[in-house]
């Protein structure tokens, strides 16, 4: 089974096609297959506590996506515990896991 690297690094309250994004990734989800959400840059602002894209990280996990939040771009933006859920891991964690065969990303 492949596992699917999705990696955000658009500001959803300002980029509209983010919501496509998410769709595709629980699109992905919902087919049984492993997903991870590795939010990176201005990604990481859906993970402040009180946003209104909780809702959405929350479904995220309900269907067995894991959601991993850069913590370079956590401190730039001065969020210093992410949502509950949400992994914090640095871009090694990132390149290791998209070095594992098997593996397909998708950055946006």
């Amino acid at each position: 089974m492949a596992k699917h690297i999705f990696i955000e690094s658009r500001d959803p309250f300002d980029s509209a096609d983010v919501d496509y994004f998410s769709e595709l990734v629980q699109g992905i989800a919902n087919r049984g297959q492993e997903v991870i959400l590795f939010l990176v840059q201005n990604g990481v602002l859906a993970t402040r506590r009180g946003s209104k894209h909780n809702e959405r990280i929350t479904q995220f996990m309900k269907h067995k996506v894991k959601v991993v939040a850069d913590g370079f771009s956590l401190r730039e933006r001065g969020i210093s515990k992410p949502f509950d859920g949400v992994e914090v891991a640095d871009m090694d964690h990132l390149v290791k896991l998209l070095l594992e065969p098997g593996t397909k990303a998708i950055w946006h």
